[in-house]
C-alpha cells in the first residue's frame, strides 16, 4: 500500500489532476463604451482541489489567422474553490490588437490550499440609476470565526445566450468583516451597450481567508445558496504547479 501510495505522488507532480476539468466558457469578445476591445468569459474548476494564481493566455489571430499577439490576464477571484468558476475580462487599447477576429485560450494555475467558505452574499437587487447605469446592491456577511480582510465582491453579468456580457470587481467600504458582521456593497457598470440585453447575473466574494459560499441565480433577481463542499486530502498538493492542456478557438 505504501508503494502505490508513492507512486501516484510522482504521478501527480509530473501530470495535470485532471484533463480537460478546468475550462473556459460562455466566452465573447465586445467593443465596450470605452472604445476598448473586451475578451470576457469564465473559468471553471471542475477538480477537486481549489486553484489560485490563475492567468488566462490569450491568442490573437487577424482575419487570415495571422498571429497579432499573445496577451494575459487574470481571474478576477482568486481562489476558485471545486465545482466553482470566475470570470475574466482581457481589455485591448492597442490599434493593432483592435483587427482580432479571433482568438484562443490557455491557462495555468497553481493547486490552493483550502479555504474556509464563510463569505456569504445575503441579499441582492438589481436596477439602474438616474443615468441609465446598472446597478447591483446588496450585503457580505462573514459566518467565520475570524475577521475577513481585503473583502471583494465580483459580479458576472449574462446576455440572453448565457455568454458573458460584462464582468466587474468592487471593494466594498470597510473591506473588512468582523466574525458575524456584515457590510454593504454597490457595484455599477456603466457600459450601456452590454447592458441592455442582460438577462441574468452571479455575484460571488471573497476575502484574503474565506472563498465564497458558493452562489447560484435562479432568474435576474434571485440568488440561490448551495451547498457547501467538504475537502479531505487537499493541502498535500498544495503550491504544486498544473498547466492546463486544453486550448480552445473561438471564432467571432
Amino acid at each position: 500500500m505504501k508503494k502505490f501510495f508513492i507512486i501516484i505522488i510522482i504521478f501527480v507532480g509530473l501530470m495535470p489532476l485532471a484533463f480537460g476539468e478546468v475550462f473556459i466558457q460562455n466566452d465573447q469578445q465586445y467593443i465596450g463604451d470605452d472604445n476598448a476591445i473586451h475578451i470576457v468569459g469564465e473559468i471553471i474548476n471542475n477538480l477537486e482541489v481549489p486553484l489560485n494564481q490563475i492567468n488566462v493566455h490569450v491568442t490573437l489571430l487577424d482575419e487570415d489567422g495571422n498571429l497579432i499577439a499573445i496577451k494575459e490576464t487574470s481571474s478576477l477571484v482568486n481562489t476558485i474553490m471545486p465545482g466553482m468558476k470566475s470570470p475574466f475580462d482581457l481589455v485591448l487599447t492597442d490599434n493593432d490588437v483592435k483587427k482580432t477576429k479571433s482568438y484562443s485560450f490557455e491557462l495555468d494555475y497553481k493547486v490552493s490550499p483550502p479555504k474556509n467558505q464563510a463569505i456569504d452574499i445575503t441579499e441582492s437587487e438589481l436596477s439602474r440609476d438616474n443615468y441609465n447605469n446598472l446597478i447591483i446592491t446588496g450585503t457580505v456577511t462573514n459566518r467565520g470565526d475570524i475577521t475577513a480582510n481585503t473583502v471583494a465582491v465580483i459580479v458576472t453579468l449574462y446576455d440572453n445566450e448565457g455568454n458573458v456580457a460584462a464582468v466587474s470587481r468592487v471593494h466594498p467600504e470597510p473591506d473588512y468583516l468582523r466574525a458575524n458582521d456584515y457590510v454593504f456593497f454597490v457595484v455599477s457598470i456603466p457600459d450601456k451597450i452590454q447592458t441592455n440585453g442582460i438577462n441574468d447575473y452571479t455575484l460571488i466574494a471573497e476575502s484574503e481567508e474565506y472563498a465564497a459560499v458558493p452562489e447560484f441565480p435562479v432568474g435576474t433577481f434571485v440568488l440561490l445558496v448551495g451547498t457547501l463542499f467538504a475537502y479531505i486530502g487537499i493541502t498535500k498538493y498544495s503550491g504544486r504547479i498544473i498547466p492546463n492542456l486544453i486550448f480552445v478557438t473561438n471564432l467571432r
